[in-house]
């Protein structure tokens, strides 16, 4: 088994699909191992995509993803991250497959509705900030 994050967004939570989403991950045999609800503060929204800094989109994703609560979860099954990626679906939601989430759900590129860990190593290390308690190996 394997694990990777998910971050239902502040979009998500504001529109009300919290429940949808998590059935609809649900549905294709991931196992929520762990879920906390909580609104990220600026500091700590910086910290996590810290590794996009400068680039254009970064000070409108960090207001985004702190104007209200979110969802961290961390997602079971046999090769999660690769699974979720495929569940997700694009990141611009005119490029997402049929039948995915941000295809679904999506309102915009940057209103998503979900994040997710885009490797093995990046999961571990997304899990660790959101959920610091927890010894994973993913």
């Amino acid at each position: 088994m394997q694990y990777t994050l998910a971050i239902l967004k502040p979009d998500c939570v504001e529109r009300k699909l919290t429940g949808k989403i998590i059935d609809f991950i649900e549905s294709h045999d991931f196992e929520v191992f762990r879920l906390r609800k909580l609104q990220l503060t600026k500091k700590e929204a910086q910290a996590f995509y810290s590794m996009h800094k400068g680039r254009d989109f970064y000070e409108p994703l960090i207001e985004f993803m702190t104007s209200g609560p979110c969802l961290p979860i961390i997602l079971k099954k046999d090769n999660a991250v690769d699974a979720f990626r495929e569940v997700l679906g694009a990141t611009d939601l005119n490029k997402a497959a049929d039948g995915t989430i941000r295809k679904l759900y999506a309102e915009t590129i940057r209103r998503n509705v979900v994040h997710g860990s885009d490797s093995d190593e990046n999961a571990k290390k997304e899990i660790a900030f959101f959920f610091p308690t927890m010894n994973i190996l993913v």
